[in-house]
């Protein structure tokens, strides 16, 4: 296990960084989602929870902002979800608060196990349907809220803030975009979380800058395959990943 203070850029532990991120990012670029579980799910088992967050902070922020720009559905999406975000951001430290009284493997591993259920029952077109605006902005609150703390817990933001947003209706380029809007209002948060408890570094940063390239490499390879994807077919690729990416996380930590 190599410690966040020693940390030190061995070709052999750039190049497993650099993979990462471009498996990460070709997911990221194909569904909206996927570069902090795979990324984590990878190197948590190397360098360890904590750097492994850290090195997610940069690439994350950028993929995310340039996925939460796309589409032209912003305010369409910031109306609909405003609760439901704000409660995501701010509860994310929250859940870094309470690392020390949870088992990280455990959280994660139930992480997985809701993503893996939720694939599953969408593969069968079984879905929870939230709609109107005085049911799903309290509904929204209570979701944000979970969110965010499992982001200060896990590192990931997907649950059950996928879920939430799948549920009131989007269409595809909106779900998309309306993930990477969660997704980058959840990374300010737990970079503040994590640089409030002085959990960053400057090494650990620069390796998250150096990141960046395999990252969006593999977006920009996942966005062309994503566009040649009919709506309901990728309704289908988007449970079938939440369904992989959830048995994946649960076997790792719990093989961890």
């Amino acid at each position: 296990m190599i410690r966040s203070d020693l940390f030190s850029f061995h070709l052999t532990t750039f190049a497993l960084i650099a993979l990462t991120f471009f498996v990460g990012g070709l997911f990221k670029g194909l569904t909206g989602l996927g570069l902090p579980p795979v990324v984590l799910g990878i190197l948590t088992a190397t360098i360890g929870i904590q750097p492994a967050k850290a090195l997610i902070l940069i690439p994350t922020f950028l993929t995310n902002i340039l996925q939460a720009l796309r589409g032209g559905h912003g305010r369409k999406v910031a109306r609909l979800t405003w609760p439901f975000l704000l409660a995501a951001t701010v509860f994310a430290l929250s859940g870094i608060l309470t690392l020390g009284f949870f088992r990280a493997d455990v959280m994660s591993s139930l992480l997985g196990v809701g993503l893996a259920v939720y694939g599953l029952l969408g593969l069968f077109k079984l879905r929870v349907d939230i709609r109107g605006k005085w049911f799903h902005h309290p509904t929204g609150v209570l979701f944000g809220a979970t969110n965010g703390f499992l982001t200060g817990m896990t590192g990931s933001s997907a649950v059950p803030g996928v879920f939430y947003l799948q549920s009131i209706g989007l269409l595809r380029d909106e779900l998309v975009q309306s993930m990477g809007i969660l997704f980058t209002l959840s990374t300010v948060g737990l970079a503040s979380s994590l640089r409030a408890q002085d959990l960053l570094s400057v090494n650990l940063l620069v390796m998250s800058a150096l990141s960046l390239a395999p990252a969006f490499l593999g977006m920009s390879i996942g966005n062309r395959i994503r566009r040649g994807i009919p709506e309901d077919r990728f309704r289908t690729v988007l449970c079938a990943a939440l369904l992989l990416l959830g048995l994946y996380i649960t076997v790792q930590n719990l093989a961890g």
